[in-house]
């Protein structure tokens, strides 16, 4: 397809913006830590694919008529990047809102879904989710995009585009969910504006004595706040079901008294292809993202996620995989470091931490299928990351279900940001080596997205 194609695919784009339904106070403030700072650079891409029975009878007016009344809970999302005396970048409260998109694909939902399946056609999402960086006219940049793609068939797509700066994945699909939920009728929470901690005048104590390995820093990028790779990256998203993920455990024995998570074994098999793609420059040191626990203490949206590193000073590749889940589960944790490096200038210098090092970011716990419309949750769900570097990103996220348990509940989606010149041999690695197409009994190949028991829209 050529690309040409590729853009007329989703037309008759319209823009437009919502404010708060009330005035934030005058010099509202809200001061950025130093690892809202450190993640400065990355952005978050989600998307919900939503059939036409969730979607039957809204109109993008529907949509957006709670939105006034949502962004009254997070003035920070509606507000725009400042310079505090000092020249650290903060975010001012002052109303200047979201940006909405508006789109139509002539497509079905079904047609949509199958041509992301075909080689490289998970570029095709970028169409449905809005890909803005901020900057350079840095002050008046949207902090958050949200799109809505409808498709031939009645169903809708909703992309969601969300400055890392403002908070982590947990945030913004909590953040979306609350949408939903004022959709539905539902009373919002209490307004979180209120609860606005002031940023500690120190960071935490790292005690580890050197620098930390979970971040890098990169050229300045001035206002204009994006990444530049020295090699072109690709996405690629795979769904392995419950029963697949049972017989990789016992392939490599850890069933029965292992304590391994889906998590630390799909990081641990990633890890170890790669490093045979790789050869002598494969990963000997891996950065491990996951939920903090003192995150539930902040209703805020925050970069409350854990950075740790674990490493191996022997080629991955020769490792066991149970070795390699180990050291995942035991990676040592590098906030307090990094808080203390970014403090060191203020917040001033320019970080990536996802691709920093290979990048391992667990989403298992996250309500990516909490976004409901009419009711109904989406048939697929995913976030990917945009902003990367050269060392690539994995999200393990909850795959697809049936609605009856939180996150979706069958298998994992795993989505990977990593080198084009690589993609292809981790896709052959993943089919073969891990032994998935197919499961002794179950039908569905690695990369179906949608359960058996969801209806199709023609």
């Amino acid at each position: 397809m050529v690309a040409s194609d590729v853009k007329s695919l989703v037309h008759n784009v319209k823009l437009s913006s919502v404010v708060p339904g009330k005035v934030t106070p005058n010099n509202t403030v809200h001061e950025l830590t130093s690892m809202d700072l450190a993640m400065k650079l990355h952005y978050l891409r989600g998307l919900y694919f939503f059939r036409s029975d969730a979607a039957q009878g809204l109109t993008n007016f529907d949509l957006k008529k709670p939105m006034a009344y949502w962004l009254e809970l997070y003035p920070t999302a509606s507000g725009r990047i400042r310079w505090s005396e000092t020249e650290r970048p903060v975010i001012k409260c002052n109303d200047s809102g979201i940006r909405i998109v508006e789109a139509q694909c002539d497509r079905s939902l079904d047609e949509w879904l199958a041509a992301t399946k075909e080689d490289g056609g998970w570029e095709l999402q970028d169409l449905l989710v809005h890909s803005e960086v901020l900057g350079p006219a840095l002050g008046f940049s949207p902090m958050i995009y949200v799109q809505f793609t409808w498709f031939a068939c009645g169903g809708i797509c909703v992309g969601l585009s969300w400055a890392h700066v403002l908070g982590d994945a947990f945030a913004a699909s909590s953040f979306i969910n609350v949408w939903g939920q004022m959709m539905a009728g539902h009373a919002p929470p209490k307004p979180l504006h209120t609860l606005v901690p002031e940023r500690p005048a120190y960071p935490a104590e790292s005690g580890l004595g050197t620098a930390p390995s979970t971040i890098k820093r990169v050229n300045p990028v001035g206002d204009c706040w994006l990444v530049v790779n020295n090699c072109k990256l690709a996405t690629y998203s795979i769904h392995i079901t419950m029963q697949q993920l049972d017989h990789i455990m016992g392939k490599y024995g850890l069933f029965g008294e292992s304590k391994t998570s889906h998590f630390e074994l799909l990081s641990a098999l990633i890890w170890k292809s790669l490093s045979k793609i790789r050869g002598d420059n494969g990963p000997k040191v891996v950065t491990v993202c996951e939920k903090n626990v003192r995150r539930e203490l902040n209703p805020l949206p925050s970069n409350g996620m854990g950075l740790s590193r674990a490493e191996v000073n022997f080629l991955a590749a020769e490792a066991e995989v149970s070795d390699l889940a180990r050291l995942i589960a035991e990676a040592v944790n590098e906030n307090g470091s990094i808080e203390e490096m970014v403090e060191k200038d203020d917040g001033k210098l320019d970080y990536i931490a996802y691709g920093a090092n290979l990048t391992f970011v667990n989403l298992e716990g996250a309500d990516v299928y909490g976004l409901e419309l009419k009711g109904r949750k989406p048939i697929f769900a995913n976030y990917t990351i945009s902003g990367v570097g050269d060392e690539g990103v994995v999200l393990v996220l909850p795959g697809p279900g049936n609605g009856n348990e939180k996150g979706g509940g069958f298998g994992r989606t795993v989505t990977m940001v990593l080198p084009h010149a690589q993609m292809a041999q981790i896709r052959k690695e993943i089919n073969e080596t891990w032994g998935l197409l197919p499961c002794p009994t179950d039908k569905a190949t690695a990369s179906d997205i949608e359960t058996s028991s969801a209806s199709k829209d023609k």
